[in-house]
């Protein structure tokens, strides 16, 4: 299973950036995945799950993007979507895709959290935003 995110890049506050997580041997249309964010210095447990669609297309935010990011899929391209507007500096990080079961998409958003052995990451793809 290989998921590869792109869409990353330098913006400015108040600018948008749509992310994209393109799956390699892994259906999305029937597992969970999510857009988890991490900053220099935090180990890959306190990445934070910003976003998150359960296989039904239940969404979940963080408090903090909600109404600026949204998160979709296209199950027959097998792409994750993160839309993100009304770029804040403090959005600044880098952004992973990941893909797992979930009990909903408020619990997908835990992950990074729980480490289990069989939650799949992508390598990430950098987010600046610049005031």
């Amino acid at each position: 299973v290989l998921l590869e995110e792109s869409g990353g890049g330098s913006v400015q506050a108040g600018g948008s950036l749509r992310l994209s997580c393109v799956a390699s041997g892994y259906r999305y249309s029937s597992h969970c995945m999510a857009w988890f964010r991490q900053t220099p210095g935090q180990e890959r447990e306190e990445r934070e799950g910003g976003s998150a669609i359960d296989s039904n297309g239940v969404t979940d935010y963080l408090d903090s993007v909600k109404g600026r990011f949204t998160i979709s899929k296209d199950n027959a391209k097998n792409i994750l979507y993160l839309q993100m507007d009304k770029l804040k500096p403090d959005d600044t990080a880098k952004y992973f895709c990941a893909a797992d079961w979930c009990w909903s998409a408020q619990h997908a958003r835990t992950w990074a959290s729980e480490n289990a052995p069989g939650t799949y990451w992508g390598q990430g793809t950098q987010v600046t935003v610049s005031s």
